[in-house]
């Protein structure tokens, strides 16, 4: 196929800016859909994705379209995420294109995770189309949501496409704007062959299904193929492209988008970011890959049941054939018996991880409040890195700890100014600076800890400010702050599940709140139950759940004092024999007691 007809681009926006609907208008317009198959978030094939109305998984899909010039071209599209969660699967789909759709919502205007892809999109060295979407809504501000385009990527503001998704006006100039600023791809069809993974899924009858961008030389079905990274290799069961369904084919040439069933098996043996070459002529390098994903939020997942640990295991591995940027680790908790340390990007990505292992997989899963990682430097010099607050040392083993600090950035109108200072100043936030991109509108600029954001700080920012507040983040490197170990104790038994790294000024006021919340979920059990909280070797919180219990007085109406007395004296030795042998099932819910601790 002739490069100089192809087209590589994304779309990245905001969350909720009309990515997936614009793409659908896409697929409308140059009839890769049929009127009579078409659905909304035609893309988003995921039920959570059409729940929750956002895109969890980048998805491409092949375009042909017949140009004013009378040409017809292939038009390769690549719908991404826009949630800061999920950044990771925006930064591969840009190493596959060679131009993006800046999409921005004509009634909020610039947001901060648009200025975070946009980052993504000028490193990646695309053409941007900018685009301001939602101008049939009776908010809409295209002039000055145009113009502020222009200040922050100096895009002529008169450059900038003014289009409705919903309506579909102005789509096709998207198209013809796309085919004049994108380049075609390069590459030589002749080349040894190097064709990047950008993405995967894991198939039943097909094993792994590698997306692939094909740079140089020809991808022929049939033709035996090897991994760079993993040194595996394999012969294609099925070469094609996504129309938007798999449609197979018999080569993809230098330039175009397309996918490999690998038949694998295993997720080890083909990895995103690694590079595709052939076995019998391979190339001398491996293409540049993207940096893998560097988890933030840890996470323990433990089956209901122990013996479906199994198969929280193949679900686990399975998923992250889906989502390359979840990692996983076995883990053995007291409480909870056998389960995983699950690293995640965010608290939304986690969230979904979750709903999608007990949708897709049918599991009953216990899940741990989440922790960050933290770094230890210990009496002998060594720095340890520890994921679980369980895992950390006693006082007298470590000189300090350092925990991860994030830069945030976060864009709102101007009135709300002083609850976004109160919100940050709570969470230890550290003031960095503010700038106005445009008139009403302001970037807050903070370093706060990774631990603060991760529960619920954009809930209270969303709540705060309206929905109007948006923010982004990135990682700035870890900080040593005088933090302990929070431990729970029920019925006097450590409880790791529950177990919190906390600052110090703030242990009190935790610990406090997390009894109380405690107290609250434990059910009672025909003992007494004391739930205390510790700090090294020192209570500072204590609750007790009330015995269940039966009135042996009963049956004693009348007669002597001494009958009673003598039968509360068997009850209580029969509760202290109880409490010494018996146990609490402590519940889900209280180990989801630890998210709402921020709450006022």
């Amino acid at each position: 196929m002739d490069q100089n007809k192809i087209r590589n681009f994304c779309i990245i926006a905001h969350i909720d800016h009309g990515k997936s609907t614009l793409a659908d208008r896409l697929l409308q317009l140059t009839g890769t859909v049929s009127d009579r198959d078409m659905q909304e978030q035609l893309l988003d094939t995921m039920d959570l994705e059409r729940e929750k109305g956002v895109t969890i998984k980048a998805s491409a899909v092949r375009m042909t379209y017949d140009a004013d010039d009378g040409d017809t071209y292939i038009m390769n599209l690549i719908d991404t995420p826009g949630h800061v969660d999920f950044g990771y699967e925006v930064s591969r789909a840009l190493q596959a294109c060679e131009g993006a759709l800046l999409v921005v919502d004509a009634a909020q205007g610039v947001e901060a995770q648009t200025l975070a892809n946009l980052y993504l999109a000028i490193d990646a060295n695309l053409e941007l189309v900018p685009v301001v979407n939602k101008i049939d809504l009776p908010a809409a501000l295209p002039d000055e949501v145009a113009e502020e385009i222009e200040s922050i990527t100096g895009i002529n503001a008169a450059d900038v496409i003014p289009v409705s998704a919903k309506t579909g006006q102005n789509v096709e100039q998207i198209l013809e704007t796309v085919l004049r600023i994108v380049p075609p791809p390069t590459g030589d069809d002749e080349a040894p062959l190097q064709a990047l993974i950008f993405d995967s899924h894991y198939d039943s009858y097909k094993g792994v299904v590698a997306y692939v961008r094909v740079v140089e030389g020809t991808l022929r079905d049939r033709e035996r193929i090897a991994m760079f990274a993993t040194h595996v290799d394999v012969e294609p069961l099925e070469i094609g492209v996504f129309a938007p369904q798999m449609k197979p084919v018999k080569q993809l040439q230098a330039g175009e988008v397309g996918y490999v069933a690998t038949g694998l098996k295993s997720v080890r043996e083909c990895r995103v970011g690694d590079t595709i070459t052939s076995h019998t002529r391979p190339a001398a390098a491996p293409l540049p890959g993207y940096q893998a994903a560097k988890p933030m939020v840890f996470a323990g997942f433990f089956p209901t049941e122990n013996e479906d640990y199994q198969d929280l295991k193949d679900a686990l591995e399975k998923l992250q054939l889906n989502d390359a940027a979840l990692v996983y680790e076995p883990e053995t908790s007291n409480a909870l018996n056998f389960g995983f340390r699950c690293g995640f990007l965010g608290l939304f990505h986690m969230e979904i991880i979750q709903e999608r292992l007990e949708r897709e997989y049918d599991l009953d899963i216990l899940a741990t409040a989440p922790s960050v990682r933290y770094e230890v430097l210990l009496n002998s010099g060594d720095i340890k890195v520890i994921q679980s607050p369980a895992d950390l040392p006693s006082e007298d083993e470590y000189v300090e700890i350092a925990e991860p600090w994030m830069h945030v950035q976060i864009f709102s109108p101007e009135e709300y100014y002083g609850v976004i200072m109160e919100l940050a100043t709570k969470r230890r936030g550290e003031f960095v600076g503010q700038e106005y991109p445009a008139s009403g509108r302001i970037v807050f600029k903070y370093d706060i800890p990774l631990a603060e954001l991760i529960v619920d700080f954009y809930d209270k920012l969303k709540s705060g400010t309206r929905g109007y507040a948006s923010m982004d983040y990135e990682f700035a490197g870890y900080r040593t702050s005088d933090l302990v170990k929070l431990d729970v104790l029920v019925n006097k038994q450590p409880v790791d599940a529950l177990t919190m790294i906390v600052h110090r000024d703030m242990s009190y006021e935790r610990g406090t709140k997390l009894v109380t919340e405690l107290k609250k979920r434990i059910p009672r059990q025909l003992f007494e139950v004391p739930i205390q909280a510790a700090v090294g070797k020192r209570v500072i919180s204590r609750a007790n759940v009330k015995a269940l219990r039966k009135d042996v007085l009963a049956k004693c109406y009348g007669g002597d004092i001494t009958r009673k007395k003598k039968l509360l004296e068997k009850q209580k030795k029969g509760k202290k024999r109880m409490k010494m042998i018996g146990s609490v099932e402590v519940p889900q819910e209280a180990f989801m007691a630890v998210l709402r601790l921020h709450d006022d």
